[in-house]
């Protein structure tokens, strides 16, 4: 019997790096996301196929199904990234692969990839519905990161998350902002490795519990805070603060320094997407930057 199952993409508001060792960070699941089909075949393989926003192929591998060795595939690296997340899938479940005699799978993304809406993380969590496994576990011990992404990938509302003793803590939360007219997301046009990203965190020195600290407070203030003023010397605080951790120059300083509005980074900072508060211009600001993806708040939410 043919099974569906569907993610919604990510956004972090707050918290970027600092959610990884407890911060509480606010994210928000977005209207784009990644859906995973199933079929049962005779085949003998596992056969898959992922396709973008498009219905353009960018990747596919066929496994033994028994050994799951590659047979073939379009890029090895990322057949064996695949490989990683289907040998911990089925070591949590090992009845997985036993349900059928060959399996032709199928991903399809609603967003382009290097948007970085989350292809690993609604790949992840739709492969743990299928495997009837903790999405969680599937991503630490594939993958590593603080989780907050597979939190999105299941929730339709904006939450909080929040590290706990390394158990996470999901809250949904009432996030609807009266100025949520003049919240634009713009893309940098560049990928950002979260991997590298998360090394770069690592190798600095700093009073983590500190950060930990000051960062789940703007969080909460964020949440909070009732005018678009207030929410924009939140989103200055919070770079000021990462920026001294990180040792990189806020994303406001680097590109945009002229901009009338605010601008924040979310997530790795340097790619994928950055929050910009504005009006009317915001668009055509950016785009002559040369930034042309830029999507208002309320088309990005769910």
């Amino acid at each position: 019997m043919e099974k569906e199952f569907y993610s919604n993409g990510k956004l972090l508001l707050s918290g970027e790096y600092a959610i990884l060792d407890g911060a509480l960070g606010l994210a928000i699941p977005t209207s784009y996301g990644q859906s995973l089909h199933v079929t049962p075949t005779k085949s003998g393989f596992l056969e898959w196929s992922s396709f973008d926003e498009n219905k353009n192929i960018w990747f596919s591998a066929q496994f033994d199904l028994e050994s799951l060795n590659v047979v073939s595939t379009s890029d090895e690296a990322m057949a064996q990234t695949l490989l990683t997340l289907l040998l911990e899938a089925n070591a949590q479940n090992p009845l997985l692969l036993t349900d059928s005699d060959g399996f032709q799978i199928e991903t399809h993304l609603t967003f382009p990839q290097s948007w970085g809406l989350g292809t690993s993380s609604t790949l992840i969590n739709n492969m743990a519905q299928w495997a009837r496994v903790d999405a969680y576990q599937l991503l630490w011990n594939a993958f590593g990161g603080s989780g907050y992404d597979i939190a999105c990938a299941q929730y339709n509302f904006p939450i909080t998350y929040q590290l706990v003793d390394g158990v996470p803590k999901v809250e949904v939360i009432d996030f609807n902002p009266i100025f949520k007219n003049s919240l634009y997301f713009v893309h940098l046009n560049q990928k950002q490795s979260s991997k590298e990203a998360i090394t770069n965190y690592r190798a600095q020195q700093f009073d983590k519990s500190q950060l930990i600290k000051k960062v789940s407070s703007l969080t909460q203030k964020m949440i909070n805070v009732p005018t678009l003023a207030g929410f924009e010397t939140i989103m200055e605080e919070h770079e000021a603060l990462l920026s001294k951790v990180l040792n990189i120059e806020p994303i406001k300083q680097r590109l945009f320094s002229e901009y009338f509005g605010m601008v924040k980074s979310l997530g790795a900072w340097g790619g994928d997407f950055v929050l910009a508060t504005g009006d009317e211009k915001t668009i055509s600001y950016f785009k002559s930057k040369g930034y042309p993806t830029v999507i208002p708040y309320s088309k990005m939410i769910l």
